[in-house]
């Protein structure tokens, strides 16, 4: 892999990720653009103990431009975009439009391949692994922001989920906070730990569901789950088998292997509900530890937590989406149309579909 960095036309950071030792990115940034103004400020509730970020600067992002338009793919000629060169690998840039910036941490839009009418099942082994290296690098760079406590990195795909641009494209989130999500993690690792005399919660998981039937795929370095209590129609958890806290603690092994793995999750994902629905909304989650100090977490490491993957969607039968609703956007209490031993054999079942 080879990572170049340049700046583009406002001041904003651009890195190239190449498969090649040889490319040169030179390209200038053409475009007239005014240095980026952000106005992105962390709240937090006083009631839920969480934090809320507000951006109105975000009022005014490109919304659902047309393919010619769109800012993800090369520049070409005299049509200029976010990528100034003529073709790429993988790309990562500061989001023009950031939900979190300066002390509230930064955001940032990572480009999967130049080929906008790809998705991230199409890539090759090859370009999937360098989007692996790109999240690494990325998670390594940002943790070291004295703002940054926790980095998420994560693709939202399909305009059900809310996506504005057809490009396949993920972000990163550098938090100043440790969400609320991983808060309830580490709680939940912390009582473990001391119900069971230092046990692991991550570990004691993966060693259930490996036992039971709800096990997607299995292979020498990963493994595939519904988990047990699944909040969402389709839901499967990827797990590295030797626990690490972050993307950071792969070995070499477990990252080769992760292309293959990951690659057939979401071809299978998309195979779920048939050729009439041959192209599922997603949301794919890399939930990391956080890089901050965990005090509140009575006697948990950052080497406790175990890395994972979590992917989901929110149909639930062609032509049919979950909608998050008054109990579950009202209360968080989530109501499951799809038992999660049935969700795991259909996603067996279209394995060699």
């Amino acid at each position: 892999m080879k990572k170049t960095s340049t700046l583009l036309a406002d001041g904003r950071e651009l890195i190239y990720y190449d498969l090649r030792d040889d490319r040169v990115r030179d390209a200038v940034d053409r475009r007239p653009l005014d240095r980026t103004v952000t106005t992105s400020e962390v709240r937090r509730d006083p009631l839920l103990g969480d934090s809320v970020a507000v951006a109105s600067h975000r009022q005014g992002r490109t919304y659902h431009p047309p393919a010619d338009e769109c800012p993800l793919c090369p520049s070409q000629g005299e049509r200029l975009s976010e990528i100034p060169d003529s073709s790429y690998d993988v790309v990562v840039f500061e989001n023009r439009f950031p939900s979190l910036a300066g002390d509230s941490g930064r955001c940032e839009v990572v480009c999967f391949t130049s080929d906008h009418h790809a998705s991230f099942a199409d890539l090759s082994d090859e370009q999937a692994r360098l989007v692996l290296d790109a999240w690494t690098d990325r998670t390594a760079e940002l943790s070291h922001l004295p703002s940054v406590e926790q980095v998420f990195c994560f693709e939202n795909r399909g305009a059900e989920i809310g996506v504005t641009l057809g490009h396949p494209h993920g972000q990163i989130y550098a938090y100043p906070f440790t969400t609320p999500r991983t808060a309830l993690m580490l709680r939940q690792v912390a009582q473990h730990k001391e119900a069971t005399a230092g046990g692991n919660l991550f570990d004691a998981v993966l060693e259930r569901e490996l036992a039971g039937e709800r096990v997607v795929l299995a292979s020498e370095h990963w493994v595939a789950f519904v988990p047990y209590a699944a909040h969402w129609p389709y839901e499967v958890h990827l797990y590295p088998r030797r626990r690490v806290p972050d993307l950071l603690g792969l070995d070499e092994a477990a990252r080769s292997e992760f292309p293959q793995v990951y690659l057939e999750l979401l071809r299978r994902f998309d195979r779920i509900f048939g050729a009439q629905e041959p192209s599922t909304p997603y949301i794919a989650a890399w939930h990391q530890a956080p890089f901050g100090a965990l005090e509140e977490f009575d006697g948990v490491v950052r080497e406790d937590f175990a890395l994972h993957l979590e992917l989901f969607t929110i149909r639930r039968t062609p032509g049919k989406l979950k909608f998050l609703a008054g109990s579950e956007s009202g209360m968080s209490v989530f109501i499951n149309d799809v038992p999660p031993e049935r969700a795991a054999e259909r996603l067996r079942e279209v394995a060699s579909s």
